[in-house]
């Protein structure tokens, strides 16, 4: 999760670091606790070198002498140092995870560029592409289109599975699997290789990826052992983990469509209407996973890939630098870009673009190598980045509202039409 020697050598560093996350000093403890660990892991290796001399003098005496006093004076001191050597191992494992615990609360470092705030209302905004779109009328949102169009329904949804979750019918239905099938086709051109994952994963990949322990309460828990992927993230980045990878095979460009799922905790009151914030929704995720000097490069190919997607949809965006106080906590870096919504008047999040560093690396072992002059291997852990590319729900609801008609219709946007059998303007739906 950190490097202790540079929280070490560098604590005011590492305490200011933590400050800009509204964070209190850490670094004391952090050293403490790791000195503690140490103390105690020394111990059990010097007792484990005292029961080996012991075992090494006990077969001395069977080969070359008869000294059974001896020898049953040394038998006892190595049953003796054995349970001294259990409660060691204990002690250590326990203050092993003791630390693990700790640090693996601890948010990432943020990047040097990430502006100091409080919330979305200091981010920065880094530049906005497209024009808004100029009604004859007054556009609605897109709940309203969906239910006008009679294939959208919440009431249906929410009788068979609950609040936050949404029922697509005939060619809305078709629209969202259209642009799910159209942003893969976008990103295999930009060398992002497709990996069907399965939504189920085990808690050490939710661990690995910064999910848990942070957002325990955020996920879906099936039973003792698996969750529900809040995101195809989570399955992608720890393709990588316990690995040691060439540099030459370096970087791996990681894509994937799944349905994803979130408790939304804490969202009481937030967008109770709609499909902006639901349990269950559909994503297509980026996934970077490369090396230090190349980590900015890959984190603004990236941001590249899923910036042309938008402007191939048509969609009026702004790319937003997150804050301090509203960066995720993997993050180092993060951008945001937000679709404008004609209908809510407002931008909303279609996707996040961050750079992780080496902090997801550090806690699921993932690391590259080189090769020297002697053709040793040196082992650096790996940078992870990921993005949104993007929420298909929300831009279902970015179509909606950008290419409604006065008349209840939507067009459907030109790139699309071929993914949807040729489909150019939504319709009531006459079934439901």
């Amino acid at each position: 999760m950190y490097n202790i020697e540079y929280v070490k050598n560098s604590p005011v560093e590492f305490d200011n670091a933590m400050r800009k996350r509204k964070m209190p000093p850490l670094a004391a403890e952090i050293i403490r606790m790791f000195d503690e660990w140490k103390r105690k892991k020394n111990t059990l290796q010097d007792l484990n070198t005292q029961k080996n001399e012991i075992a090494s003098q006990i077969a001395i005496i069977k080969r070359t002498s008869a000294d059974y006093k001896k020898e049953e004076m040394l038998t006892k001191s190595a049953e003796s140092i054995r349970a001294l050597i259990v409660e060691a191992s204990a002690a250590v494992t326990e203050e092993e995870s003791k630390f693990k615990a700790f640090l693996s609360k601890i948010p990432n470092i943020l990047d040097s560029r990430v502006p100091e705030g409080n919330g979305e209302d200091d981010n920065v905004v880094i530049r906005e592409v497209g024009e808004k779109r100029h009604f004859s009328f007054k556009p609605i949102q897109h709940f309203e289109i969906g239910e006008n169009l009679h294939s959208m329904n919440f009431e249906k949804a929410a009788e068979i599975s609950g609040s936050r979750f949404v029922h697509l019918y005939g060619d809305l239905a078709v629209l969202e699997r259209a642009l799910a099938n159209f942003m893969l086709d976008h990103h295999r051109k930009n060398s992002f290789l497709e990996i069907s994952v399965p939504v189920l994963v085990k808690e050490e990949a939710m661990f690995n990826a910064g999910q848990l322990p942070k957002f325990d309460n955020e996920s879906f828990k099936c039973d003792s052992s698996y969750r529900l992927i809040p995101t195809a993230e989570v399955p992608l980045v720890n393709l990588l983990s316990n690995c040691n990878v060439d540099i030459t095979s370096l970087p791996k460009r990681f894509m994937s469509h799944t349905q994803c799922f979130r408790s939304e905790a804490g969202s009481a009151g937030k967008d109770t209407r709609g499909m902006i914030r639901v349990h269950q929704f559909s994503k297509v995720e980026l996934v970077t996973v490369t090396t230090e000097d190349t980590s900015e490069f890959e984190h603004q190919y990236m941001l590249n890939s899923i910036e042309t997607l938008m402007q191939s949809l048509g969609f009026h965006y702004r790319v937003v630098l997150l804050c301090s106080g509203d960066i995720g906590f993997t993050s180092a870096l993060t951008y945001d870009i937000e679709v404008w919504l004609p209908g809510q008047q407002k931008y909303r999040e279609i996707s996040s673009c961050s750079n992780c560093m080496d902090f997801q690396a550090r806690r699921m072992l993932g690391r590259y190598f080189v090769k020297d002059n002697n053709q040793k291997k040196v082992y650096t852990f790996l940078h992870t980045l990921n993005g949104s590319g993007v929420a298909v729900g929300r831009a279902l609801v970015a179509v909606l509202e950008n290419y409604q008609n006065e008349d209840g219709t939507v067009d459907v946007p030109e790139v699309l039409i071929p993914y949807c059998n040729g489909l150019k303007k939504i319709v009531p739906n006459k079934i439901f």
